[in-house]
């Protein structure tokens, strides 16, 4: 009996030592599972052909004017080119908003980030949240005061204040009275246009700026702030100088609509050259605008993130410069 009942011990201790050897081989294939499959997804995807499908989210300022649809609009084309994924979202031209759209690409697991900030400022946090969780972040069109991003793809915001201004001033003959529409306070765009504005303006002591107020890129805003002004200070007004066409265009309407159609008597320049201020130029309406290549800067911010997703070596900034469109060069850029 006690040799049985040793036995019967013997063989139960057997199979829970076996069953315990076939638990852990089960688990250990499971727990190694899941993590290579993790694995697999953070490095590319398709493991038989070595490519991955790239997610790519992108968050604009704000997606009510012309000239950051023709960003957006060219990102969507040049990343179907490239056989990737993308996502596009409008921050509103409210910080709070971007950020929170930030955090969401980041928990989703988006490979890349491109943005054009709400805030030059306040956007830097996000850049480092998303940088902190392994994500690249690629500025476009506007600047963040990061050092973080991975790259930088635009044009200098200070030329074109300096270009648009230059024309200004040897159009009123180096002096009189303008007035100056800005962009949303705090973009990097609205501070450097402004930097290179006044940068001209040192060398006028005669030029006199009346006012100068944001319009936030809107038309409708420059078309409300320019009857303002024109209320404010009639008949002193010698030239109008909007930080972009919109605007511009705007305080375009507001003039004509008070009998001022003559743009030698008060001219008006914008920066970004959409297609209603090129047409506004040859009709004579609008003295000048200044081109920044939009298609440019938004085809070539996807390229440089999948560049980098794919390895290959990026520059830290690709600057795409401005150029001065009047009468006499409009026809260049009209498609």
């Amino acid at each position: 009996m006690r040799q049985t009942g040793s036995l019967k011990v013997w063989l139960i201790l057997a199979l829970c030592f076996m069953l315990a050897l076939t638990g852990c081989s089960s688990q250990g294939g499971s727990a190694s599972e899941p993590s290579g499959n993790s694995g697999s997804s953070e490095a590319g995807g398709d493991t038989a052909s070595g490519d991955k499908k790239f997610k790519i989210g992108v968050t604009h300022y704000g997606l009510k004017n012309e000239f950051t649809v023709l960003i957006s609009d060219a990102q969507k084309e040049k990343a179907k080119e490239l056989g990737v994924d993308i996502e596009i979202f409008d921050g509103n031209y409210d910080v709070n908003t971007q950020i929170s759209q930030f955090e969401n690409m980041i928990a989703q697991g988006f490979d890349a980030i491109i943005f054009s900030p709400v805030d030059v400022d306040a956007m830097s946090v996000a850049v480092e949240q998303a940088v902190q969780a392994g994500v690249p972040v690629f500025g476009v069109n506007t600047r963040v005061n990061s050092d973080k991003l991975t790259s930088y793809i635009g044009s200098n915001d200070v030329t074109a204040g300096e270009f648009e201004m230059n024309f200004i001033a040897e159009k009123i003959g180096g002096k009189g009275n303008i007035v100056i529409l800005e962009g949303p306070i705090g973009s990097s765009a609205q501070v450097q246009r402004r930097e290179g504005i006044h940068n001209v303006l040192k060398k006028y002591p005669d030029i006199k700026v009346l006012a100068e107020k944001t319009a936030n890129w809107s038309r409708a805003e420059g078309l409300a702030l320019m009857e303002n002004w024109l209320q404010s200070f009639e008949g002193q007004i010698d030239a109008v100088v909007g930080q972009n066409d919109e605007m511009a265009l705007g305080a375009l309407q507001a003039l004509e609509g008070k009998g001022l159609t003559d743009r030698d008597d008060i001219p008006v320049v914008g920066v970004d050259a959409i297609s209603d201020a090129l047409q506004a130029v040859k009709d004579g309406r609008l003295n000048a605008t200044v081109f920044q290549d939009a298609k440019g800067q938004g085809a070539q911010s996807v390229e440089v993130a999948v560049k980098y997703l794919k390895g290959e070596p990026i520059e830290k900034e690709y600057w795409i410069p401005f150029q001065l469109v009047t009468a006499e060069n409009v026809d260049e850029f009209m498609e």
